[in-house]
This record gives C-alpha cells, sequence and structure tokens, in this order.
C-alpha cells in the first residue's frame, strides 16, 4: 500500500489496476514518491470546523416544537464550532417540501426566523427527519444564500449539511454547469447537493429506481478533500445518510438499549460494480469502475416498528443531553437509517487495522459540565474549573502514599519502549503545542533523551527524519486536529511508537495512536483553550515523573515535583481569588494596539500562550518574546507606552529575568510582573515601581501551572473590557486545523 500524508488516500501498487495509477493522485493531483510514502504536493487545505446536528424520531410521538428545540439546542451546543450562520431543513407537514430556514449570525437569530414563521408547533409527529448546521465560512461570505443546509433545486429534493472542504468542488461545479444543473452559492457545499440530484436524474431517465444509499455511495465516490455531511431527501421520506472521511461525526441512539445490539459490524467493500455516473460520463469523471459495498442485510437487532431516536453531531456534547449512548464513525463509513434500522457501510478498503465493528459507546459527561452556570461566559467557568480540572487529570495516576508512584495506565505496557527510543517527538499545534514546550525542560530533565518540540503544520512542510526507535507524541485538544493528524499517520508510517494526547475520548488521534494518556479535562467550550492547557502540562509532568522513577539522582527532585502537585489545586484556587485584582489591572490595557509578553526558561511558553489568549479574545497585537532575545530587537520597541508582561520564575534563569526587567526599566517601561509569592523584585532604581502580581510559590517546573491563569484572567477581562464576545471571537472557531 501506498499513503498519501496530505489528503489520507491510500493506494495499492500501479500493477494490480485496483485504484488509480500511482503517478496520478485519486483527485488527479500530482504526487511523488518517498520511500513507501506517497504524497500529495498539491492538495493541501484549510479545514474549517463547522457545526453539523441531525434528528430523525422513528415511532415516536413528539410535538413540533419540541422538534424544533432539539435541533436549535443542538446547533447551540456546536456553536463554538462556527457561528457566522445557521440553518435547518425540517419535514413540513403533508407538504414533501422540507421547510428551510436559514439566516446569519449566531443561532439565536435562526431561533428568532423560526418564531415568526407560522407553524403548527403543537401537532404530534411520529416520523421526521431533520438536519441543521452553524457554519463558519470557508466558500463565499456568511450570507443566506451560502448558509446551510444545502439543496439541489427549488423542489429541495437533496438537503445537505457539511463539515469540511471539497477541494474539487470547482471541477464538479463546472462538469454540472455543462450539464445544465446551475448553483445559486458560492460554496462546496451546493455541489454536493446539485450531484445527487443529476445522478438521481440520470438513474430515473435509465429507467432505474436509485437507492438512497447507492446514490450516496455513487457522489462520494467523486469527493475530493475532508468531509462528514448528512443528506435527506424528499424522495426517500424519514431516511437519512451520514458519512464521514476526514471531519468527526457521530450519532446517538436512544431506545431501550437492553431490546438492541451493543456492537455493529461494518460491511467491507468486496466487489467492484461500475459507478453510474462514470458509466454516463467517461469523458468527464474518467474511470470505468469504483468500488462498491456489499450488502448483508440490516445489522441492527430491533424489529421493525420499534421506537427508536437517531442523533447525528461534530461533537458529543450536542447529543448528551438526550443520550450518552454513541457510535463514532470511522472514516470511509457510511450510516444509513431507514425504517429505524441504522446500518454502516464501508466506502473503501483502507491500510492498517481499521475495527470491522462500531461499538455503542456510552460517554461519560454529565450536562451540567457543558453549561454556563452561574458564569457568564465559557471561559470564566473552564478558568474557574481548573482546580477541579487538574485534580481530575491526576487523579488515580499520583499516589503520593505508594513510594511516590506515578502510574499512567494508558502507557505502562509500552514504558520499556518509550525509556529505550532514540529521541522523543512532540507534535501539536496552537495551546497544545505551547503545552509541550512548557514540559520540555522538565522531560529533558528526567528522560536524559533529545527532547524536539514541532508545531504539527510546520513539521508536515518538511522531510523530518522519523526512525523505528523514536517515540512521537501528539498533543490535541479535539483529538481531530487534521495538521496533527496527518503528522501522526506520517510517523506511523515510518514505524515510530505513537503516542496520543488529547481529551477528547474516541477522537481521531486516539484511535490511531499505538497508546496515549486521556488528560480529562472536562468538556471545553469556549474557543479559547484554558484548562485543557494546564491539564495537557500535567499530564506531561506525570510522564517525566513516570520514566525517572527508577533513576536514583532523581528521587529528591521528584518527591519535591509530587508534592507540589499533591499541592496543586489549592493553589490553583488562591490564584482565581486574584480574579477582581487581575480585572483591575486589565482597564490599563484597553486602548492599548500591542502588548508584548516576556519571560525565559520555564515560563517562556505561557509567554506564547498568554499573548496567543490576548490577540485571539481581545484583537489586541501581542507577541510571546523570549526574554534572552530582548537586546537582539525587541528592545527597540520599548517606551513608556508600551505595555510589557514579564513573567518570572524561581529556576536557573531567575537572575537572567531580573537582567531583563533592569534593561526594560532603564528604558521608561512598567511593566506589569507575574511571580512567586516573596519574590518580587527588587532593583537597584529603588525609585522606579512597577505593579506585580504574586501566585503561590511552587518548584519551578509546576510553577507554569500557576503563573498561566493571570494570563487567561487578564485576556478575559480585557476582551470584556471591550464589549467583545469572549466565547466566539471573531474568524475563529474551536476546532481549527490548517494543511
Amino acid at each position: 500500500y501506498y499513503y498519501c500524508c496530505c489528503c489520507y488516500y491510500y493506494y495499492y501498487c500501479c500493477c494490480c489496476f485496483a485504484c488509480c495509477c500511482l503517478l496520478v493522485c485519486f483527485c488527479r493531483l500530482l504526487i511523488v514518491l518517498r520511500g513507501s510514502v506517497v504524497v500529495c504536493l498539491f492538495c493541501c487545505y484549510i479545514l474549517i470546523m463547522c457545526g453539523i446536528f441531525a434528528y430523525l424520531n422513528h415511532e415516536v410521538g413528539i410535538e413540533r416544537s419540541l422538534l424544533i428545540k432539539i435541533l436549535l439546542n443542538g446547533l447551540k451546543r456546536l456553536e463554538y464550532r462556527g457561528y457566522d450562520s445557521a440553518g435547518m431543513a425540517v419535514d413540513n407537514g403533508s407538504d414533501p417540501k422540507p421547510l428551510v430556514i436559514k439566516r446569519t449570525g449566531k443561532v439565536s437569530q435562526l431561533e428568532n426566523a423560526i418564531a415568526a414563521c407560522e407553524l403548527n408547533l403543537d401537532e404530534v409527529i411520529k416520523n421526521h427527519s431533520g438536519i441543521a448546521h452553524t457554519r463558519w465560512a470557508t466558500h463565499g461570505p456568511p450570507n443566506e444564500v451560502n448558509c446551510h443546509p444545502h439543496v439541489s433545486n427549488a423542489q429541495c429534493e437533496f438537503a445537505v449539511i457539511h463539515n469540511g472542504i471539497i477541494t474539487n468542488c470547482k471541477e464538479l461545479r463546472a462538469f454540472l454547469e455543462r450539464k445544465g444543473y446551475h448553483h445559486k452559492s458560492e460554496t462546496d457545499t451546493e455541489s454536493i447537493a446539485v450531484l445527487l440530484q443529476y445522478m438521481y436524474d440520470v438513474k430515473k431517465a435509465a429507467g432505474d429506481e436509485p437507492d438512497f444509499l447507492e446514490l450516496v455511495e455513487d457522489c462520494a465516490s467523486q469527493l475530493e478533500g475532508a468531509f462528514a455531511l448528512v443528506i435527506k431527501s424528499t424522495h426517500y421520506k424519514n431516511q437519512l445518510v451520514a458519512i464521514r472521511r476526514g471531519s468527526p461525526l457521530l450519532v446517538g441512539i436512544k431506545q431501550d438499549m437492553e431490546q438492541s445490539c451493543r456492537v455493529l459490524p461494518s460491511i467491507i467493500p468486496v466487489r467492484k460494480v461500475r459507478s453510474s455516473f462514470k458509466a454516463a460520463n467517461t469523458e468527464d469523471a474518467g474511470g470505468d469502475s469504483t468500488t462498491k459495498p456489499q450488502r448483508v442485510g440490516s445489522i441492527s437487532e430491533h424489529g421493525l416498528g420499534e421506537p427508536v431516536e437517531y442523533f447525528f453531531a461534530s461533537d458529543a456534547s450536542a447529543i448528551i443531553e438526550h443520550t450518552k449512548k454513541i457510535i463514532f464513525l470511522e472514516d470511509d463509513d457510511i450510516a444509513y437509517i431507514k425504517e429505524g434500522r441504522i446500518n454502516i457501510h464501508r466506502t473503501k478498503l483502507r491500510h492498517g487495522q481499521v475495527p470491522q465493528t462500531r461499538e455503542i459507546k456510552t460517554v461519560e459527561i454529565e450536562l451540567n459540565e457543558i453549561m454556563k452556570g452561574k458564569f457568564d461566559h465559557f471561559m470564566m467557568k473552564e478558568i474557574f474549573e481548573q482546580p477541579e480540572s487538574v485534580t481530575n487529570t491526576m487523579r488515580g495516576r499520583l499516589r503520593p502514599t505508594e513510594k511516590q508512584q506515578v502510574t499512567l495506565g494508558g502507557l505502562k505496557d509500552h514504558i520499556d519502549s518509550i525509556q529505550r527510543c532514540r529521541r522523543l517527538l512532540f507534535i501539536a499545534c496552537g495551546t497544545s503545542y505551547n503545552s509541550a514546550l512548557a514540559c520540555r525542560q522538565w522531560l529533558e530533565e528526567t528522560t536524559q533523551l533529545p527532547v524536539i518540540v514541532d508545531i504539527a503544520s510546520d513539521f508536515m512542510d518538511r522531510d523530518v527524519p522519523i526512525f523505528r526507535d523514536d517515540v512521537c507524541f501528539f498533543i490535541s485538544q479535539s483529538g481531530e486536529t487534521a495538521d496533527t493528524l496527518s503528522s501522526l499517520r506520517y510517523c506511523k508510517s515510518r514505524g515510530a511508537l505513537i503516542v496520543g494526547i488529547t481529551n477528547t475520548v474516541g477522537s481521531s488521534i486516539s484511535r490511531e495512536s499505538d497508546c496515549g494518556v486521556h488528560v480529562n479535562a472536562g468538556p471545553e467550550i469556549g474557543v479559547a483553550s484554558t484548562k485543557a492547557y494546564t491539564s495537557q502540562i500535567l499530564v506531561l509532568l506525570l510522564l517525566g515523573l513516570m520514566l525517572s522513577e527508577d533513576r536514583v539522582s532523581m528521587q529528591e527532585r521528584r518527591k519535591e515535583v509530587i508534592q507540589a502537585l499533591v499541592d496543586l489545586p489549592k493553589h490553583v484556587e488562591s490564584v482565581l481569588k486574584l480574579d477582581q485584582e487581575i480585572k483591575e489591572y486589565s482597564n490599563t490595557f484597553l486602548s492599548k494596539p500591542s502588548i508584548l509578553v516576556l519571560g525565559r526558561g520555564y515560563s517562556y511558553a505561557n509567554c506564547l500562550e498568554g499573548a496567543l489568549k490576548i490577540k485571539e479574545l481581545s484583537y489586541i497585537h501581542s507577541e510571546g518574546i523570549m526574554a534572552g532575545e530582548l537586546k537582539h530587537g525587541p528592545l527597540a520597541l520599548v517606551d513608556k507606552d508600551m505595555p510589557i508582561i514579564l513573567l518570572i520564575v524561581k529556576d536557573s534563569s531567575y537572575d537572567k529575568s531580573i537582567n531583563a526587567l533592569e534593561q526594560i526599566v532603564a528604558r521608561g517601561g512598567r511593566p506589569l510582573v507575574i511571580c512567586p509569592e516573596g519574590e518580587v523584585p527588587t532593583l537597584s532604581a529603588t525609585k522606579v515601581s512597577f505593579k506585580a502580581i504574586e501566585v503561590p510559590k511552587v518548584v519551578d517546573c509546576v510553577q507554569c501551572v500557576l503563573s498561566v491563569i493571570p494570563l487567561q484572567l487578564l485576556s478575559y477581562h480585557i476582551a470584556c473590557g471591550k464589549g467583545l464576545d469572549v466565547d466566539c471571537p471573531r474568524n475563529l472557531a474551536k476546532s481549527v486545523t490548517v494543511e
């Protein structure tokens, strides 16, 4: 097999002709061989995470008002994934044409539009399917025309919601326009709906009765890129088809689970048939065959007519208020619901161990975990949840009374391989990258191994040598970050040991890793990550303790760090009590166009993280700078008007950090200093004063967990002071990946 690192397709040897020629990618883009790896040179794309939600009830009578409320609440739970427009398509009584409502702005705008419609909200509906979507714009500006769901024509015969990007949408659009099928929007998604309509019409013209599942499979075989789709049609009442390739998608099932199966076998493709699209249009589509699944009957054990409800969503948080029974779809899975039965098919064989069953899992998330409670914003709630989240991260893993033992259950079977490896590589994006950087020095100390920390997008831009005795760690809050996933698959193809560190059970990274650790931070809804960052740091600190357990020279150091971790939750609570003081400090930054955040040693990662939080929430340019680089350029920015935040930790770089403070003050700068209690610097120029935020003093490698919290609070209060939406900053979404 050969593997395309960018677009995730696997290719057979060209001798067997089972797939396309190795000189041309599936999407007819040029590729090159690197050993056993096929790397697509031109299919790099930006994958934007929108929010998908769909609901189907079979023989379950509910009022229309409740049905609409279920769809709206699902979108509200997913609004962190995109919030520039929202829409839904629902059955419209006896009218075969569905009711499609779209609005720009947040889900609340859609809710107001629905309230203004003249609907019979008291009508009880036993069988119904509805789809809904919240968008983050990629193709075309946010407006009602570009908003999802997209329909195939004025009669809305096919309606599609989509998360991801179709990279060959221009070619599809041009082909369909030549066939007389026109588009109204600028989006890539509309081409899917129109393509379905074209395929349906071709089959009907040939005298065939199109099958909904076959139709979607044929359509999916023509799509390139990454996507998750849910499709409904006026021709297939109370049926839904969903497909995943690259973008997350899961199915929730609500019924008496004692009466249904707990494991669903997936149907693997074993035969070839001609694709009707390609057969009818060989001059445009190219090729003459495609692999299709063999159908072996229903795979759900409950009988026809039994009441059941199904929920499709991009994230489990949209489903848990209804059911905790969830199926996580794999790439190239198609879920098809007909007459209350769910069938799961595979569109293609993939290289590697793909499970041939889909387990119905129970997710352990409570509804109150994804509610704001007494807080105005999710971000503030998540900041104040950190005493609990750090406790949960360490629970069952840190046993200070048992010979200073640390156990990460997901790694215990691989710990010898990790200790014998050539080097440790940590690959991540954004905040997850910063968490790895925060622990690099600690891991070098505890393992005495080379520790490399890489940004995933940059990692994939280089021809990085990876060896079989490397251990590669991939860190992602969502576990779905496409750059990190690409890097994971690249390293896995080179034979390295793959370790995943995520906050999401069932995510792609957690499933594709050889082993891993769940950070147990709890659901994070705010776009700006807070508690996941501190929990990721704790996992890496625990990793260092676990790897150094047998090192005699490290025992005193280990005891010191373990005691600091035991005391950490109460110290976090102490820092949170500084909230009002930090809010007052935030007023001095409201009108500033730029902010510098400086530090070194264990503080440097927090400089990057603090600057990231300030810029993404308050839209103020901010830059995290290594204090040791001050004289190499950044010092030119320092004057009495430049706002500066300086982080100081009592570590090996403490004296050098004081030296940087002296340089700043000498040039008129008046920084806000974040330092341990009792360590406020005393300068030689005694008349110079500056403000300081003192946090509890702990051992150096743990200090970064406490020092970052004032920066989180500061960025929050600056954004609030400017009247900005903290949970939904402009142009951003919670799950954003760049490739």
